[in-house]
C-alpha cells in the first residue's frame, strides 16, 4: 500500500471520528479521541494517507521523562494486514526520539488480545498492572526501549 505520513490536522481528526467504525469496528473509542492531542502534540500525532484518504493514525506525545506514549493507534479495515500499523509505530518512534524519547509506552485492556499480540511482535514487554485505570481495572502496559528496528 502506497501511503504518506503527515502530521494530523483538525480536519483529519474530524474525518477519523466520522469514519470511526472503519477503524474500531463495534468498539466505541470516540471518548478517547481528544482534539487537544492533535492541537498540542502535533509532531507525534500522525496520519497515514492513501489516495487522499486517512487509512491509519497514531496519536501520542513525549513525556517530560523521555517516554513516547502512544495514546491511540488504528488502521482502517481495508488497510489491515499491510504492515501499516508497524509503519505508524515507526513514524511515531522517530518523532518521539526527535523530542528526546528513549522509550515507548502504550496500554490496552487484557481482553484486547490482538493489540497484545501486535505489541509483542514489535518487541514490547507486556505487563498486566492491577488498578492501573482505577480500582479493579487492570490494564496491560507495553514498554520498550528505542530505537525501533526498521
Amino acid at each position: 500500500m502506497n501511503v504518506t505520513m503527515d502530521a494530523a490536522t483538525t480536519d483529519d481528526f474530524h474525518r477519523v471520528l466520522a469514519d470511526h467504525p472503519r477503524f474500531w469496528g463495534e468498539r466505541d473509542m470516540r471518548s478517547l479521541h481528544l482534539l487537544a492531542m492533535v492541537q498540542e502534540f502535533g509532531p507525534t500525532c500522525l496520519v497515514a494517507r492513501a489516495g487522499g484518504e486517512v487509512v491509519g493514525y497514531v496519536f501520542g506525545f513525549t513525556t517530560p521523562a523521555g517516554t513516547g506514549y502512544v495514546h491511540l493507534v488504528a488502521t482502517r479495515d481495508d488497510a489491515r494486514g499491510t504492515g501499516l500499523g508497524r509503519r505508524l509505530y515507526g513514524a511515531f518512534a522517530k518523532a518521539a526520539q526527535a523530542q528526546g524519547a528513549t522509550a515507548l509506552k502504550a496500554i490496552t485492556s487484557p481482553a484486547n488480545t490482538g493489540s497484545i499480540a501486535f505489541h509483542r511482535s514489535l518487541g514490547f514487554a507486556c505487563t498486566p498492572v492491577p488498578d492501573y485505570d482505577g480500582r479493579g481495572r487492570t490494564m496491560v502496559v507495553f514498554t520498550r526501549a528505542l530505537p525501533l528496528a526498521d
